[in-house]
């Protein structure tokens, strides 16, 4: 199963649907959106494959809204942070800037953990816990994506044009 991976899209709507169409060329077959998605809309545009996503630092103000978009569009929203399964895998997924929402989800023994918040896009691992953040979509020298395949542990960064 192909995952695709996005963070930081700061409701910039245009960039989100041309990276979601990437993933979805790519053969992406659900989406998970790391936070700081700000506005309704970007829910509805990652909505168009199965989508789990975690608030970020900047959504504080929209939860309500963002948790009804989820609702409205079957959508998976994860809270400040949460595990899912998903081709027989065990993934976590925060926005990575409060430790004990990274702890909390840690301790539920994730094979992958996803995050967002740096801009920066990173793939290491800690132990057993292989750690991905698929960069940004906005305030980021080169824009990203990533596309991990959960049955060969493969990972690509897309980039995604400005």
């Amino acid at each position: 199963m192909l995952l695709g991976i996005l963070s930081d899209t700061h409701d910039q709507l245009a960039r989100t649907q041309a990276a979601v169409e990437i993933l979805r060329a790519a053969g992406a077959e659900a989406l998970v959106h790391c936070g700081d998605l700000i506005e309704t809309p970007i829910i509805e545009a990652c909505s168009v494959l199965p989508c789990y996503f975690v608030f970020g630092n900047n959504d504080c103000d929209n939860v309500s809204f963002l948790k009804q978009a989820a609702a409205d569009s079957g959508a998976v929203c994860l809270g400040w942070g949460g595990v899912f399964e998903l081709g027989g895998k065990r993934i976590g997924v925060v926005h990575g800037h409060l430790t004990s929402d990274v702890r909390r989800v840690l301790n539920d023994r994730p094979d992958y953990l996803l995050s967002g918040h740096s801009h920066l896009a990173d793939d290491r691992r800690q132990g057993s816990v292989r750690w991905i953040n698929p960069g940004a979509l906005h305030r980021a020298r080169e824009f990203s994506v990533a596309l991990l395949d959960l049955e060969t542990d493969s990972l690509q960064f897309l980039p995604v044009p400005r």
